[in-house]
């Protein structure tokens, strides 16, 4: 809930800084428990702790990588199940976070498409995953630098509603204060969605999931291609009114002998050419039932040097290969290890 709704909540009958009070405990001290919230008076907090809970996804399980990474499994009020990851940083922390449970958009080359869709996630239960990872590793938004990118499970884009209020909540002054700048959504590629994303007034910045040079490859990897045209995204991308601080980002997975040749890279040089973008290349995270293999470091550094010529080119370091927490691998998974060998996961 935000403001205007806990007020709604209290009814007439409370004054209106009770529910700033509220609001306060939920966004900013992160309280767990309605009954914690001791500046109201006690027939209040047991009138709200019998109406109403705070909301807080539970921590079903964390899974912790040798690198430092921590993937949750966090289960919902419903019984549903959705991941989270924590990767921190000597200068800052990163959490990644789902808009979905599950994901219906099924790239060729990612984990999450094997579960399906199930459903959207609310507001509340994006947000709430920045709040339980805030509340489990003593985060503060500021003093921690704590960035947020939504590109865990499922297809932002397709539960924009719900991203735009938890982006309200995540970012208000008020509440845990984390600034726009510090926000990434990610889409395979929505068009109308993109558009009615650059009108939002407070919005995360745009990262793009291109992974292809043409329209013809893309749409092997990437079926929502066919409805929505690689040059046609272009003419979105070109068309989004990014921020005087903003670039746009373009994501690239590099599949072995697929999509990584000198040639691509050449190509996707020449579709960005009158973007303000960047480009992450991330070489394929591997998992159980995905068709496509790693490319070795060189072919990467390849790849790399022909686009940074034009434009800025980064190489993503995967996190948490171990335990399943890297991009593209979540996908519920409990009993086996990033090589798809049996057992059980490191689990704490």
């Amino acid at each position: 809930m935000d403001l205007p709704e806990l007020e709604a909540l209290l009814g007439p009958a409370e004054p209106k800084f009770r529910a700033r009070q509220i609001y306060d405990a939920l966004y900013r001290q992160r309280v767990s428990d309605l009954l914690q919230v001791t500046n109201l008076p006690k027939p209040l907090r047991t009138r709200l702790s019998e109406e109403a809970s705070v909301g807080l996804p539970s921590i079903e399980r964390h899974y912790d990588s040798t690198d430092g990474t921590r993937r949750y499994l966090f289960r919902l009020a419903d019984g549903k199940t959705v991941e989270t990851v924590w990767m921190p940083e000597e200068a800052r922390s990163t959490v990644c976070i789902s808009t979905q449970v599950g994901c219906p958009v099924n790239c060729g080359f990612c984990l999450t498409a094997l579960l399906g869709l199930e459903r959207n996630l609310t507001a509340g239960e994006i947000a709430g995953q920045v709040l339980r990872v805030a509340i489990d590793r003593g985060l503060e938004a500021n003093i921690d630098r704590l960035n947020i990118v939504m590109m865990g499970q499922g297809e932002p884009m397709l539960n924009l509603a719900d991203v735009l209020k938890a982006t309200r909540l995540l970012t208000d002054p008020k509440g845990m204060a984390i600034s726009p700048r510090r926000i990434t959504v990610s889409t395979s590629g929505i068009i109308p969605k993109i558009t009615e994303l650059g009108q939002a007034e407070v919005r995360p910045k745009l990262a793009i999931s291109l992974n292809a040079s043409t329209q013809e490859q893309r749409e092997q990897i990437m079926p929502i291609t066919r409805k929505y045209k690689l040059n046609d995204l272009l003419d979105a991308c070109r068309a989004y009114p990014l921020r005087p601080w903003e670039k746009l980002t373009c994501e690239y997975v590099l599949l072995k002998g697929f999509n990584d040749t000198d040639a691509d890279a050449r190509r996707v040089t020449k579709l960005l050419a009158n973007l303000n973008a960047k480009v992450n290349l991330i070489a394929l995270n591997p998992g159980p039932g995905i068709p496509y293999e790693t490319p070795a470091p060189e072919r990467v550094a390849s790849f790399q040097n022909i686009v940074q010529r034009s434009l800025p080119c980064f190489v993503r370091k995967p996190r948490g290969l171990d335990v399943y927490a890297a991009c593209g691998q979540l996908s519920n998974n409990q009993a086996q290890d990033a090589t798809g060998a049996a057992g059980l996961l490191p689990l704490r």
